[in-house]
């Protein structure tokens, strides 16, 4: 009859479920917008995530697959992933029954009480006695406020925050070898400008001796010229430094030794080549494609389940407990219906007076919830400050870039001019050296500029969130 009644009661209270239901995270205004956008920046959603197939640059394109399949945070953050799946797992299967079997065999001696009452003494009780058990049992704690499924709500959502981050460790981790590969680049292309002009230096060395001998030039004039090589030849220096160091960089974000790359990327290579418009969306599609703003949302949802999971506490718990077992001293007749012993109980649980723990429990919960709302807000504003402030770098980079080549091109021509005065004998040795610094400066300037437009570009592309979809993977 008790457990006909749990039954019904079990279908009827199917669907109570307490605490509160998540109604989504909270609205932001749709009246924002990207104001610092610069030309060539369009409205429409990106084509593709992973941004850097655009700079077609096969070297980058493999260094960033690399990095996907050897990464070591990547893995850390799949195995994360697989943690919270089998956490989620764990919580379904509590919804189900727990069956258990035993399994006992018992030989004992029975004491010998004749000498306890005084009988004869020779007396040495029974035999050795043997006994085999062998039983099954089950209960089943039955979810009549809805605690169990609350924790499944939450332990979902758990992983699909897991699923989020991983995503975010995928764009984290192109950015970081797109930066990097470009600051490669960009080195290269500078130190050898400056050996350009370490060898242009010695040539003019050499011409100012050579006029010494020849009573045009003092030997004034062939030190201060020779101070000038030595400066630009110790600016190799830190040059040579910063490569190596970005070599071992690219190396450990793409999962391997300090030197694994240095034959792969040893030699010069121009810098990739920017697309020419950039795709960005609108607010709306960037906080739903940002792995971290969809992480957050999903943290807040798990907080948001987990107050109704504490709050099934203040409610009976109700378990059906079942038991079935089997004992005989042989065991060729253990199962045997006269040997059959069973129990079916259903059993209550209220804890009705815990003096306040439940309580402090749920209070806890809902302040987890509005720190974790706090933090998704804080989310969604870094987010769109992130995007507007990359925004803005890409376009007055862009503008910097113009105009440096405006210097760069000035420079050149005010060079050649000063090596023509040199010639004639109208311009000294100083003078040409110090149009080619000039021109080599600008030059190098606008390399760097380069290359920070293109590290803008990445940068732009990691605050849209871009560079996950289709890579990541749990394995």
């Amino acid at each position: 009859m008790l457990p006909a009644v749990a039954a019904a009661l079990t279908v009827l209270l199917a669907g109570c479920t307490v605490g509160p239901d998540y109604k989504g995270a909270p609205t932001t205004t749709s009246a924002i917008s990207f104001k610092r956008a610069p030309d060539g920046v369009v409205a429409t959603a990106p084509g593709v995530a992973a941004w850097w197939v655009a700079l077609n640059d096969p070297q980058l394109t493999a260094l960033i697959e690399a990095g996907i399949g050897n990464s070591p945070d990547l893995r850390a953050a799949q195995a994360r992933v697989r943690e919270a799946r089998a956490g989620l797992t764990q919580q379904q299967r509590n919804e189900l029954p727990k069956v258990g079997a035993s399994a006992a065999y018992l030989r004992m001696r029975e004491p010998d009480l004749s000498s306890l009452s005084g009988g004869s003494s020779g007396s040495s009780g029974r035999g050795p006695v043997a006994l085999y058990l062998a039983g099954f049992d089950a209960s089943w704690e039955l979810d009549l406020f809805g605690g169990t499924r609350r924790a499944v709500e939450a332990a979902s959502a758990e992983a699909d925050a897991s699923e989020a981050d991983l995503a975010d460790t995928h764009v984290q981790l192109a950015a970081e070898i797109g930066s990097a590969y470009v600051g490669l680049r960009d080195q290269q292309q500078r130190i050898a400008i400056v050996r350009k002009s370490a060898e242009l230096e010695e040539h003019v060395l050499s011409l100012t001796e050579q006029r010494r001998e020849r009573g045009v030039s003092s030997q004034v004039d062939v030190e201060r010229v020779r101070t000038q090589v030595e400066n630009t030849r110790n600016a190799l220096i830190p040059l040579d430094a910063q490569i190596a160091e970005s070599l071992d960089e690219l190396a450990l974000l793409t999962g391997r030794e300090p030197g694994a790359l240095d034959d792969m990327l040893k030699q010069p290579a121009p810098l990739p080549a920017l697309p020419q418009t950039v795709a960005v969306g609108d607010p709306a599609q960037l906080l739903r494609r940002r792995p971290d703003v969809r992480a957050a949302e999903r943290r807040l949802a798990s907080q948001s389940a987990q107050i109704g999971e504490r709050e099934a506490d203040w409610f009976p718990k109700v378990t059906l407990f079942g038991s079935l077992s089997f004992s005989a001293a042989d065991p060729g007749h253990l199962v045997r219906k006269d040997n059959l012993t069973w129990l079916g109980v259903p059993y209550l649980q209220w804890n009705a007076f815990d003096f306040g723990r439940t309580k402090a429990k749920v209070d806890q919960a809902r302040a987890s919830f509005d720190e974790a709302q706090a933090k998704y807000e804080s989310t969604v504003l870094g987010a769109l400050r992130d995007a507007d402030v990359a925004l803005s770098r890409y376009g007055h980079e862009r503008e910097n870039v113009v105009s440096l080549r405006t210097v760069e091109g000035s420079a050149t021509r005010a060079a050649t001019l000063t090596e023509q005065r040199y010639r004639a004998g109208t311009a000294t040795a100083l003078d040409w050296i110090d149009a080619e610094r000039t021109r080599y400066t600008a030059e190098q300037n606008r390399v760097q500029s380069d290359a920070q437009l293109i590290k803008d570009y990445v940068a732009l592309q990691k605050s849209l969130g871009l560079g996950w979809e289709g890579t990541a993977s749990t394995q």
